[in-house]
């Protein structure tokens, strides 16, 4: 509010709109920031006068006015006044105190207001607001294989045991061999690279260059996190849990096993996915569901006939549990709920995470550079690592793709 506006408020009105800049100043920033600070402070200043305006009031009150009418037009009053100003004199020379009337007291403060301004104070935060996290925490609850200076992994799994059988005397013995399958996780090099103006560096107090120095390495983790997911084998890219190679010798996972038949989240979408899971003698033990936040959204508004929630979740940032069954949201999955999802998509998986390998062949390298373009004072940032993903185990995962309405 400008300041003939507040001079027109009331002594609570005032007041109200000091708590109202107290709840708006938690979430303002830049200059909305500093329009709020000079309010505040002018509201203050407004505050203030009227307090020593009422102080001054009751010193006159306190001392008494003249008559109405009396020390106007007459001579015989000016002497009154000249000799009231001599005994105040004499008051005043012998240490004493007098009083004045609030009246020409409050008459200067209005003058004085009326010419003097309060410049408005900048305040700079000490660090920087950062938005939400881009990483999905897919990427730290895989299985991380350290292989510092590898070129590739072999990962060895079994695919299927065989099955006795009664036999004859003299006959051969019937033939039981375990079958086995591998993936090969070839090195790939991911990387990211950004500037800054120079004139960021220098910014007070809030260290913005820190923040893009990390944004680097932040930006190669939310690349591994998707390609866990999406990765297409090909060069730069991981074995994703959704990629079925072209050589069917290559697949870990049969895409046979995708669950094909769910158009919408149901009352029986999350016991479709569980008992779909795994082989034909047993239930599995712990295993997470990966899907999109709009999916956990449809499941969370899903209501019975009695409009009570079909389920109960439990929500602890990018994880939780549907029903006890553990969740990670990842962006990468495409949402059944969403009505631009092409039939055929795959938008979740479900099984143990550690099924997933994550091969690390070196480190996040973070590297500097304030000469690659030194003419145009931009400082300059890249971050590179080497690493390869696939899943491990056969069938480690069941896929959900959106099926044909």
């Amino acid at each position: 509010m400008k300041h003939d506006e507040l001079l027109k408020l009331t002594k609570d009105q005032l007041n109200a709109r000091l708590k109202e800049i107290g709840v708006q100043a938690k979430t303002a920033e830049g200059e909305a920031l500093d329009a709020l600070v000079a309010e505040a402070q002018d509201i203050n200043d407004i505050l203030a006068a009227a307090k020593k305006r009422e102080q001054l009031a009751g010193y006159a009150a306190a001392a008494g006015d003249p008559e109405p009418g009396a020390g106007e037009g007459t001579e015989g009053t000016k002497d009154q006044n000249v000799k009231a100003l001599e005994a105040r004199g004499k008051v005043l020379k012998s240490g004493g105190s007098v009083k004045f009337s609030a009246r020409v007291a409050a008459r200067n403060m209005k003058a004085a207001l009326s010419v003097t301004s309060t410049a408005p104070v900048v305040h700079t935060a000490t660090d920087v607001r950062d938005t939400f996290n881009p990483v999905s925490a897919l990427i730290d609850m895989v299985r991380l294989v350290p292989l510092q200076g590898g070129e590739t992994y072999e990962r060895g799994f079994v695919k299927g045991y065989g099955i006795g059988g009664a036999t004859e005397e003299g006959a051969d013995y019937t033939e039981a061999e375990p079958s086995f399958g591998y993936v090969t996780i070839e090195k790939q090099k991911i990387t990211s690279y950004c500037e800054e103006p120079e004139e960021m560096a220098k910014l007070p107090n809030a260290d913005y260059d820190s923040i893009v120095e990390g944004s680097v390495s932040k930006a190669v983790r939310r690349y591994l996190s998707r390609q866990i997911l999406i990765g297409d084998g090909t060069t730069s890219k991981l074995k994703g849990i959704f990629f079925n190679p072209a050589d069917t010798k290559e697949q870990v996972i049969d895409p046979d096993t995708d669950i094909t038949t769910i158009t919408a989240i149901a009352d029986d979408t999350l016991d479709e996915i569980i008992y779909s899971y795994g082989g034909d003698e047993e239930t599995e033990g712990v295993a997470t569901l990966i899907l999109n936040k709009k999916d956990l959204k449809a499941f969370a508004k899903l209501r019975d006939k009695q409009g009570r929630k079909v389920y109960t979740i439990v929500n602890n940032g990018q994880t939780g549990t549907i029903d006890g069954v553990p969740f990670v949201i990842s962006s990468a999955c495409r949402a059944i709920s969403d009505s631009a999802t092409a039939a055929g998509a795959y938008e979740m998986a479900y099984g143990p995470l550690e099924n997933y390998e994550l091969a690390v062949f070196s480190d996040i390298d973070v590297r500097r550079s304030d000469d690659y373009k030194f003419k145009q004072g931009q400082t300059a940032f890249r971050a590179s690592m080497f690493a390869g993903g696939a899943v491990a185990a056969y069938n480690g995962f069941v896929r959900v793709k959106k099926a044909t309405a």
